[in-house]
């Protein structure tokens, strides 16, 4: 009987297993840290979302406050708006890597 060659094998699975999640526990760590940015209104608005999209910053310069809360309002969603884009933008580059090549990649 030649026990020891199966589980060599199994070893070696079990250890590419745990290296494979290793780099997905550090994937999420990294993506967890992903923050976007967007600018409205000439710079004036300026909004921070996170991987999830949600707004966690919002900075408005004093010279924004002249723009009428119309302005402002259409100002402050689209600094937001692309502050989303660029966090999954963000997101994007961490995972395209991970999936390249697999069933998820939708490039193929």
């Amino acid at each position: 009987m030649r026990h020891g060659t199966g589980d060599q094998e199994i070893g070696r699975l079990l250890e590419e297993f745990q290296k494979d999640v290793t780099q997905l526990e550090h994937l999420r760590d990294r993506i967890t840290e992903v923050r976007g940015r967007g600018e409205a209104a000439q710079g004036r608005v300026v909004a921070e979302a996170s991987p999830t999209g949600a707004l966690i910053g919002l900075t408005i310069d004093a010279r924004a406050m002249r723009l009428g809360s119309g302005e402002l309002a259409a100002a402050v969603l689209e600094a937001a708006a692309e502050a989303a884009r660029n966090a999954e933008a963000g997101i994007g580059e961490l995972v395209d890597p991970f999936i390249a090549g697999t069933g998820l990649d939708v490039d193929r």
